[in-house]
């Protein structure tokens, strides 16, 4: 698969100390939507290994907090004061109502991927599943009016569904194949700014 060699950006990840590559994907999506701001609360779905908690909370500096949820513990070995890690399943009605106690949040991001079979028409619903409960996560008050969604999907042609149902949430919606996406990868994001009030 072409992973055995570390690339550009694992490389610059293991230089600048992120457990990650993926954190490039976020820096790129940050830079061209400004989908964080200054002292704002950010969930982070899917947040394991830590890379896009980690940059959020440098970009932060101390202000605003971070939860990151994911089914397994980050590889952080500390997460400052600022932030909370809450090991959940989004699906769970649980997980929901211990997220809603640390918002409402001004960003979700979601790089969450599911549990993949290698069958691209199983993984792609698996993640249109995924993403579909982000969102309607994000259509609750748990994210905040003028807040921001950053979710990844793997393209099987149902994401235009996810960008028009984004489209009724927020003011813009935009789709973006960060340059750090592997070539052989289907992945790419969508990114919604500016909620509307609901």
């Amino acid at each position: 698969m072409g992973r055995e060699k570390p690339d550009f950006y694992a490389l610059k990840a293991q230089k600048e100390g992120y457990p990650a590559r993926s954190v490039y994907k976020l820096e790129e999506i940050q830079q061209k939507f400004s989908v964080l701001k200054k002292g704002g609360r950010v969930l982070d779905v899917g947040s394991s290994p830590g890379s896009w908690s980690l940059y959020t909370l440098k970009f932060l500096k101390g202000a605003g907090f971070v939860v990151g949820l994911d089914l397994t513990p980050p590889t952080l070995p500390e997460f400052p004061a600022n932030a909370f890690f809450f090991q959940g399943d989004i699906f769970d009605g649980k997980t929901e109502t211990t997220l809603t106690g640390y918002g409402p949040y001004d960003t979700i991001l979601s790089d969450a991927a599911p549990l993949t079979t290698g069958n691209r028409t199983v993984d792609t619903g698996r993640s249109f599943n995924l993403c579909e409960r982000v969102i309607e996560l994000a259509a609750t008050p748990v994210l905040k009016h003028q807040g921001n969604l950053v979710i990844k999907i793997f393209q099987g042609g149902d994401e235009k569904i996810l960008a028009d149902r984004m489209r009724t949430l927020f003011t813009q919606v935009k789709a973006l194949r960060p340059q750090a996406v592997r070539k052989e990868s289907f992945e790419t994001y969508l990114i919604g700014t500016g909620k509307r009030q609901g």
